[in-house]
């Protein structure tokens, strides 16, 4: 008797506790946001987030408000939606508010990288000095030079007449970028004379094309390996290509090239220099491809596009770009050296840079999370204070809550070029309530966590944007094409990329 009521206890003890893991016991403790646990024990609301992220968030604020708490696989999100709140969130200390804890837990399954303490401390060093200031200088010029490679080479080999040339859109504007970023931060083919030089030049454009195309194969896996909803297939093939990249990357075959960047390299070295073995380091390479080009090409797509669809907005652009030109003194013709086009030049831009903020505010929807650490309170900007829960995890989707906001910005569907510069040129100021905002567009995050190389991005978009437009007229195959709708099982990840391509073409201007 006594075995069968151990035996009943220790059942009940297992029921309850699995009961407890999977939430069934979470309520809504005095002032904490409001709490929403779907119907799925432990899922939650995993599945409704997965199939679209923004419209179940909308939804979520429709029924409960600014701030709520949902159930997400096992985990708690407290979703804040009032952008008053978000400078509190991202000034936060870490011993209360920490984005590490997610963002490694996520490498790992993404690239199988293991974070060491210092890697985030060596990637912003390694970002101020060689993404910033004259390091940016640096960076700009080696972006050019291999842009040019790609897209002029064939320009005075008599392949380069002027008829129009077909191509997609979303492929061409990907594939040039990466490649060119690829060349300029992971080096290029090690050659001596001349005649080498072409044979080099000639390998690295068929190796960065090489890796394209295997790099697009995991990027199209990159969102449900991120969930950990790969089928056996595809988590196959997700682990045969990153094998691959860690070979093609790897520390090794990165010694061997000419003109690695120090970003790159010093990064490198520093982890050494931290403990961490090569086969590690060979997978930190991995990471640093897919982070710095994995978003430049989709948001050149999109900027484009719109470029192309609306002709005020490329007529304006154009003109900035033909003047910035003639006042560098220099001019784009048949025969003559190709523009070298400077970090200054790119700076003068006001016109390319609000099409540019406006093209990110439009297709670029990350979302920022923290792990609660502690219990604290957040304040909204109503004055209603909040408890949040030590092991719950913050998260904002500023997508939703500003860029899409139409008190924000009228029209928020719509591309408007100049959306984010007054009549004389200088930058708009955003307002809500009548208040002024500080966080109204938020394509690179904010706080501790913002993209360390946005700057490089920016310029990377500008100089492809540049150099278009000063040797190539370009136009919609279809002068009527729709936007194309959106990939929404990106959500969360950065720029969201269209479900179908767009063909389009060009050809030489003289």
């Amino acid at each position: 008797m006594a075995l069968w009521v151990t035996l009943l206890c220790s059942l009940v003890a297992s029921l309850l506790g699995g009961l407890y893991l999977l939430g069934a016991f979470r309520r809504r403790r005095p002032n904490e946001p409001p709490l929403d646990k779907g119907l799925i024990p432990w899922l939650g609301y995993a599945l409704d987030f997965r199939k679209d992220s923004s419209e179940f968030l909308k939804r979520m604020q429709r029924k409960h408000g600014d701030i709520f708490t949902v159930l997400i696989g096992g985990y708690y999100f407290t979703f804040v939606m009032d952008p008053f709140c978000f400078g509190a969130i991202m000034k936060e200390s870490r011993s209360k508010l920490d984005f590490k804890k997610f963002a490694s837990e996520l490498v790992l399954r993404v690239f199988g990288y293991k974070t060491v303490e210092a890697s985030h401390k060596i990637i912003q060093l390694s970002s101020t000095k060689h993404l910033m200031g004259d390091g940016l200088v640096v960076m700009t010029q080696a972006m050019m030079e291999n842009l040019q490679r790609l897209m002029l080479f064939k320009m005075n080999s008599g392949e380069g007449e002027r008829t129009w040339q077909e191509d997609s859109l979303f492929n061409y504007c990907y594939n040039i970028i990466f490649r060119a970023g690829y060349l300029a931060l992971y080096g290029s083919e090690s050659h001596q004379g001349a005649h080498n030089k072409e044979k080099a030049n000639e390998h690295d454009r068929v190796h960065s094309d090489e890796l394209f195309y295997e790099f697009r194969k995991y990027d199209r896996l990159f969102p449900r390996l991120a969930y950990a909803m790969l089928p056996p297939k595809d988590k196959i093939e997700a682990e045969r290509l990153k094998r691959l990249f860690w070979s093609m990357l790897s520390v090794k075959k990165s010694r061997q090239k000419d003109n690695i960047s120090g970003w790159v390299s010093d990064q490198e070295q520093s982890l050494a220099e931290n403990g961490v073995p090569e086969y590690m380091r060979d997978r930190f390479m991995f990471v640093l491809l897919w982070a710095s080009q994995g978003n430049t090409g989709p948001a050149a797509f999109w900027l484009l596009f719109y470029l192309m669809k609306h002709p005020e907005a490329m007529k304006a652009v154009k003109e900035e770009v033909d003047k910035v030109s003639r006042e560098s003194g220099q001019e784009a013709k048949q025969g003559s050296p190709p523009i070298n086009i400077t970090r200054d030049m790119l700076n003068q831009m006001p016109v390319l840079d609000s099409a540019l903020e406006e093209t990110l505010r439009l297709a670029a929807a990350p979302i920022l999370i923290r792990a609660v650490l502690q219990d604290m309170t957040l304040k909204m900007s109503n004055g209603t204070e909040y408890t949040l829960r030590k092991g719950d995890r913050v998260a904002l989707f500023p997508h939703a809550s500003v860029q899409m906001d139409p008190e924000i910005h009228p029209e928020p569907h719509q591309f408007k070029y100049d959306r984010f510069l007054n009549p004389d040129g200088t930058k708009k100021i955003f307002y809500k309530n009548g208040k002024k905002l500080k966080y109204f567009n938020m394509p690179w995050g904010a706080g501790i966590s913002i993209c360390p190389g946005r700057f490089f991005a920016i310029n990377e978009m500008k100089l492809f944007v540049f150099l278009l437009l000063t040797y190539y007229d370009l136009e919609l195959v279809n002068g009527e094409e729709e936007i194309p709708p959106i990939d929404i099982s990106r959500w969360g990840f950065g720029m969201m990329q269209p479900v179908r391509d767009v063909r389009f073409r060009y050809r030489l201007r003289f």
